[in-house]
């Protein structure tokens, strides 16, 4: 998914000391115009811009493709990052510039790399009548971002874990179950379901940090109780993590990793480390793909999309400045 905001903030990302637990809340942001679905963004803003490599969190519906018109985002590019589309309800079509097409549906993985640059578009089908997930963004260190694009599908395994059925689709969990897909670094990704009223003592590597975002009822951590939509912040040194649902089933997905240790600057659809790769990456999807002045060699093509691409907004009148 492309971040469709007109006018996007820099965001520099860096870690910040936090609480035990730091309950993160959504903003909403539409996508497109006034028919357009919007989602609940709690990954970048200024109370914490990463969770291990996870730099970006968007939560979406349930929404009725009726009223919304569902997800139609046009190809746009991206770089030094991985996708990941999970999805709750409803169906996906991916295509991108390695010539990958893939429909993605309920438990199933969609993993894009960018690495040195790549673009996509993401469709709702036609048969979708609700569409439901969550799409994220994993930042790659400096010594993979230049990694050629690729594209990756998997279907990820239910286990049971006592009352819980956990689906391990990014990186591992301990004593549960580790994930098929390519990463870059040492991360967790997982979809967590809990009858009412159930707990879940969860095995976790002491050396990551975590993020639960809520789904669908109300989680509690540590006497904390998760709103849905919230994100639930957790530091580094537990070797479990209790999760308790409440009167409601509890649906969640838990990220996490080793803190990043990279400042990275982030903006529209580019993740740099500087101001001035952000403005090559900009230049170079400007000349290449919208005005067909350059051959498309950083970021290829989209085949099979009836339309344009997505132009990219105009950088700020100042330097973007990573912090380290």
């Amino acid at each position: 998914m492309s971040n469709l905001e007109a006018e996007p903030a820099e965001l520099v990302c860096d870690e910040r000391p936090a609480a035990s637990i730091q309950v993160l809340e959504p903003r909403e942001v539409p996508l497109g115009g006034p028919r357009a679905m919007t989602v609940r963004r709690t990954l970048p803003q200024r109370e914490r811009s990463l969770i291990g490599a996870w730099c970006f969190v968007d939560h979406y519906g349930p929404d009725d493709v009726a009223e919304t018109g569902g997800m139609t985002v046009p190809p746009h590019p991206h770089t030094g990052l991985q996708t990941v589309t999970w999805l709750f309800e409803g169906e996906v079509e991916h295509r991108d510039s390695t010539g990958a097409h893939q429909l993605v549906r309920p438990g199933e993985l969609n993993l894009m790399t960018a690495g040195t640059g790549i673009q996509h578009s993401e469709v709702s089908t036609p048969t979708t009548t609700r569409l439901h997930g969550a799409q994220l963004w994993l930042a790659l260190p400096d010594a993979d971002r230049r990694v050629a694009p690729f594209f990756e599908h998997t279907e990820p395994t239910p286990v049971t874990v006592g009352e819980a059925t956990v689906r391990v689709f990014i990186g591992a969990l301990p004593g549960v179950g580790a994930a098929d897909a390519r990463v870059f670094s040492p991360l967790v990704g997982a979809q967590l379901d809990l009858p009412a009223g159930a707990s879940v003592e969860l095995p976790v590597d002491p050396r990551f940090e975590h993020g639960l975002l809520v789904d669908a009822g109300i989680a509690t951590i540590d006497d904390v109780a998760i709103a849905p939509a919230h994100l639930a912040y957790t530091p580094t040194g537990r070797a479990t993590l209790r999760v308790t649902a409440g009167d409601a089933p509890l649906r969640a997905l838990l990220i996490g990793g080793e803190p990043f240790g990279e400042s990275i600057v982030m903006w529209w659809n580019f993740i740099g480390r500087d101001h001035d790769e952000i403005v090559g990456f900009r230049s170079a999807w400007q000349a290449e793909v919208i005005e067909g002045t350059a051959p498309a060699a950083t970021f290829g093509r989209v085949e099979g999309w009836p339309g344009s691409a997505l132009p990219a907004p105009v950088l700020p009148g100042i330097r973007l400045k990573p912090r380290s």
